[in-house]
Protein backbone atom coordinates (compact mmCIF):
# COMPACT_ATOMS: atom_id res chain seq x y z
CA UNK A 1 0.00 0.00 0.00
CA UNK A 2 1.27 3.46 -0.92
CA UNK A 3 0.40 6.29 1.42
CA UNK A 4 1.68 9.73 2.32
CA UNK A 5 4.30 9.61 5.05
CA UNK A 6 3.84 11.24 8.44
CA UNK A 7 5.94 11.93 11.55
CA UNK A 8 5.51 8.37 12.82
CA UNK A 9 7.35 7.08 9.73
CA UNK A 10 10.57 9.04 10.32
CA UNK A 11 12.45 6.35 12.26
CA UNK A 12 11.69 3.68 9.65
CA UNK A 13 12.45 6.07 6.77
CA UNK A 14 15.86 6.77 8.29
CA UNK A 15 16.70 3.08 8.46
CA UNK A 16 15.24 2.19 5.05
CA UNK A 17 17.07 5.02 3.29
CA UNK A 18 20.33 4.13 5.02
CA UNK A 19 20.00 0.48 4.06
CA UNK A 20 19.11 1.13 0.41
CA UNK A 21 21.74 3.87 0.01
CA UNK A 22 24.51 1.67 1.43
CA UNK A 23 23.48 -1.28 -0.74
CA UNK A 24 23.44 0.90 -3.86
CA UNK A 25 26.49 3.08 -3.34
CA UNK A 26 28.89 1.50 -0.83
CA UNK A 27 29.97 -1.17 -3.32
CA UNK A 28 33.56 -1.18 -2.07
CA UNK A 29 32.72 -1.02 1.62
CA UNK A 30 32.43 1.75 4.19
CA UNK A 31 34.79 4.71 4.49
CA UNK A 32 34.71 8.07 6.22
CA UNK A 33 32.98 9.99 3.40
CA UNK A 34 30.19 7.42 3.25
CA UNK A 35 29.75 7.28 7.03
CA UNK A 36 29.63 11.06 7.28
CA UNK A 37 27.07 11.28 4.48
CA UNK A 38 24.77 8.66 6.01
CA UNK A 39 24.98 9.96 9.58
CA UNK A 40 24.55 13.61 8.54
CA UNK A 41 21.87 13.14 5.89
CA UNK A 42 19.29 10.59 7.00
CA UNK A 43 18.54 12.35 10.27
CA UNK A 44 15.27 12.97 12.05
CA UNK A 45 15.51 16.66 11.09
CA UNK A 46 16.10 15.81 7.41
CA UNK A 47 12.80 13.94 7.15
CA UNK A 48 10.90 16.27 9.48
CA UNK A 49 11.87 19.28 7.34
CA UNK A 50 10.71 17.53 4.18
CA UNK A 51 7.43 16.52 5.77
CA UNK A 52 6.80 20.13 6.83
CA UNK A 53 7.73 21.93 3.59
CA UNK A 54 5.03 22.13 0.93
CA UNK A 55 7.51 21.72 -1.93
CA UNK A 56 8.33 18.18 -0.73
CA UNK A 57 6.08 15.15 -0.63
CA UNK A 58 7.09 11.83 0.90
CA UNK A 59 5.21 8.61 0.26
CA UNK A 60 5.92 5.20 1.70
CA UNK A 61 5.19 1.72 0.40
CA UNK A 62 4.08 -0.71 3.10
CA UNK A 63 3.49 -4.44 2.96
CA UNK A 64 1.93 -6.03 6.06
CA UNK A 65 2.78 -2.93 8.13
CA UNK A 66 6.45 -3.08 7.09
CA UNK A 67 8.08 -0.18 5.25
CA UNK A 68 9.68 -1.56 2.06
CA UNK A 69 9.96 1.53 -0.15
CA UNK A 70 9.66 5.29 -0.32
CA UNK A 71 9.60 8.13 -2.77
CA UNK A 72 10.44 11.77 -2.07
CA UNK A 73 9.50 14.37 -4.64
CA UNK A 74 10.52 18.01 -4.89
CA UNK A 75 7.76 19.91 -6.67
CA UNK A 76 9.86 23.08 -7.05
CA UNK A 77 13.12 21.57 -8.29
CA UNK A 78 13.84 21.89 -12.00
CA UNK A 79 16.64 20.69 -14.22
CA UNK A 80 17.59 23.34 -16.77
CA UNK A 81 13.96 24.47 -17.20
CA UNK A 82 10.41 23.72 -16.11
CA UNK A 83 9.67 21.64 -19.21
CA UNK A 84 11.38 18.69 -17.50
CA UNK A 85 8.81 18.76 -14.68
CA UNK A 86 9.40 18.17 -11.00
CA UNK A 87 12.13 16.06 -9.41
CA UNK A 88 11.89 12.55 -8.07
CA UNK A 89 14.46 13.27 -5.36
CA UNK A 90 14.51 9.74 -3.95
CA UNK A 91 13.02 6.43 -5.07
CA UNK A 92 14.10 3.59 -2.82
CA UNK A 93 12.89 0.00 -2.69
CA UNK A 94 14.41 -2.42 -0.20
CA UNK A 95 16.56 -5.01 -1.97
CA UNK A 96 14.31 -7.96 -1.04
CA UNK A 97 11.38 -6.29 -2.82
CA UNK A 98 13.11 -5.07 -5.98
CA UNK A 99 11.87 -6.50 -9.26
CA UNK A 100 8.30 -6.83 -7.98
CA UNK A 101 6.90 -3.63 -9.52
CA UNK A 102 6.98 -1.46 -6.39
CA UNK A 103 9.18 1.27 -7.88
CA UNK A 104 7.03 1.39 -10.99
CA UNK A 105 3.88 1.55 -8.86
CA UNK A 106 5.26 4.45 -6.80
CA UNK A 107 6.22 6.39 -9.94
CA UNK A 108 2.77 5.81 -11.41
CA UNK A 109 1.18 7.04 -8.17
CA UNK A 110 3.29 10.24 -8.30
CA UNK A 111 2.43 10.77 -11.97
CA UNK A 112 -1.29 10.51 -11.29
CA UNK A 113 -1.16 12.91 -8.33
CA UNK A 114 1.44 15.49 -9.35
CA UNK A 115 1.86 15.28 -13.13
CA UNK A 116 3.37 12.80 -15.53
CA UNK A 117 6.50 14.69 -16.53
CA UNK A 118 9.43 14.48 -14.13
CA UNK A 119 13.15 13.91 -13.82
CA UNK A 120 15.64 12.30 -11.47
CA UNK A 121 19.34 11.69 -11.20
CA UNK A 122 21.23 8.49 -10.57
CA UNK A 123 24.89 7.55 -10.17
CA UNK A 124 26.52 6.49 -13.43
CA UNK A 125 27.51 3.14 -11.89
CA UNK A 126 24.03 2.32 -10.58
CA UNK A 127 23.38 0.19 -13.65
CA UNK A 128 20.31 -1.59 -12.29
CA UNK A 129 18.59 1.75 -11.66
CA UNK A 130 19.57 3.11 -15.07
CA UNK A 131 18.26 -0.05 -16.73
CA UNK A 132 14.99 0.20 -14.78
CA UNK A 133 14.46 3.84 -15.78
CA UNK A 134 15.36 3.17 -19.42
CA UNK A 135 12.81 0.34 -19.48
CA UNK A 136 10.15 2.78 -18.27
CA UNK A 137 10.94 5.23 -21.07
CA UNK A 138 13.22 7.69 -19.32
CA UNK A 139 15.81 9.41 -21.51
CA UNK A 140 19.19 10.83 -20.56
CA UNK A 141 19.07 14.64 -20.65
CA UNK A 142 22.30 15.60 -18.93
CA UNK A 143 24.45 15.26 -15.86
CA UNK A 144 24.88 16.72 -12.41
CA UNK A 145 27.60 16.17 -9.88
CA UNK A 146 26.89 14.64 -6.48
CA UNK A 147 29.00 15.88 -3.56
CA UNK A 148 30.18 13.14 -1.23
CA UNK A 149 32.31 15.01 1.25
CA UNK A 150 35.17 16.41 -0.81
CA UNK A 151 34.52 14.07 -3.73
CA UNK A 152 32.43 14.72 -6.82
CA UNK A 153 30.56 11.84 -8.45
CA UNK A 154 28.82 12.02 -11.81
CA UNK A 155 25.09 11.37 -11.87
CA UNK A 156 23.06 11.09 -15.06
CA UNK A 157 19.85 13.09 -15.26
CA UNK A 158 16.99 11.05 -16.67
CA UNK A 159 13.58 12.43 -17.58
CA UNK A 160 10.25 11.14 -18.75
CA UNK A 161 7.44 13.11 -20.32
CA UNK A 162 3.80 12.06 -20.42
CA UNK A 163 4.52 8.78 -18.67
CA UNK A 164 0.79 8.04 -18.50
CA UNK A 165 0.18 8.24 -22.26
CA UNK A 166 0.73 4.51 -22.83
CA UNK A 167 3.95 4.82 -24.81
CA UNK A 168 6.07 3.68 -21.87
CA UNK A 169 6.31 0.41 -19.96
CA UNK A 170 4.36 1.80 -17.05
Amino acid sequence: MIREANETDILNLRVLCTQVWLHSYAKDGIRTEISNFILNTFTHDYFEQRLNKSKYKIFVYEIDNHLVGCVIINLKSTFENKINGYEIDTLYVQEHFQGQGLGKEMLLCMAKQFGDTFWLSTWIYNLSAISFYNYLGFVDIGKIMFNLGTELHENRVLAVKNILDGNNNI
